[in-house]
């Protein structure tokens, strides 16, 4: 007896343990769920900003990947539907032979985008860097922002952090192996999310002021 009452005594403190670990694991999850309330939708539900935001995700062979077409997409559908005046591409250019925001760049304005309309930002290293960048390098202020249903909240509650008010436009995907992959890379990405929402770091790179998307939102204006 004594020794089945000490193996559900220790059974009962490995599940106390897990399911500890489990909920603080998830919390931060949790928390770009209920910060993100009803500020992530469509193209359609999408409120009017002067500036789209999208994010890299990655290149095939230079050109962008399925899944960063699809953010384009959803960014070019928002401009032509004058809901944005302006689009910032933001990436990964951290070495030579890798260049997300030209490759954006390029994919936008042979769509119709006029070139002073897309500007890069080429020290998008990660969400937080693209936010914080956006905000204090091209002074962005209000935006939509463009990305995977599973990333948009991330992106959405660091950008609200960086001091962007912000919508979220949650670009659908089927559910294969790269979104589940997606999905699961959010558990631990929400949880460096919290940590950079709450110390809020110098990006990578910081660098002065750029005037691409003042510029840009100006000339919109004269028309």
């Amino acid at each position: 007896m004594r020794v089945r009452l000490r193996e559900r005594r220790t059974q009962r403190r490995v599940f106390q343990v897990t399911t500890l670990l489990c909920s603080l694991a998830l919390a931060p999850s949790a928390w770009l769920w209920i910060a993100a309330g009803d500020r992530v939708g469509t193209v359609e539900s999408a409120p009017s900003a002067p500036v789209a935001v999208v994010f890299g995700a990655g290149l095939d062979q230079g050109k962008p990947s399925p899944y960063l077409e699809h953010r384009l997409t959803a960014a070019l559908d928002l401009y032509r539907e004058g809901k944005v005046q302006a689009i910032l591409v933001t990436g990964d250019n951290g070495r030579v032979s890798y260049d997300e925001p030209d490759a954006m760049y390029r994919y936008l304005t042979e769509h119709g985008v006029p070139q002073e309309k897309v500007v890069r930002d080429y020290a998008g290293f990660d969400t937080w860097d693209s936010c914080t960048r956006a905000h204090r390098i091209f002074g962005v202020d209000r935006a939509v922002l463009v990305s995977q249903d599973f990333h948009v909240r991330r992106a959405l509650a660091l950008c609200e952090a960086a001091g962007i008010r912000s919508y979220a436009v949650g670009v659908p995907e089927l559910h294969d192996a790269t979104w589940l992959y997606g999905g699961l890379r959010e558990i631990a990405g929400a949880g460096k999310a919290a940590v950079n929402a709450w110390l809020r770091p110098d990006p990578a790179l910081l660098g002065p002021k750029e005037d691409g998307i003042p510029k840009a939102l100006a000339q919109a204006a004269e028309r």
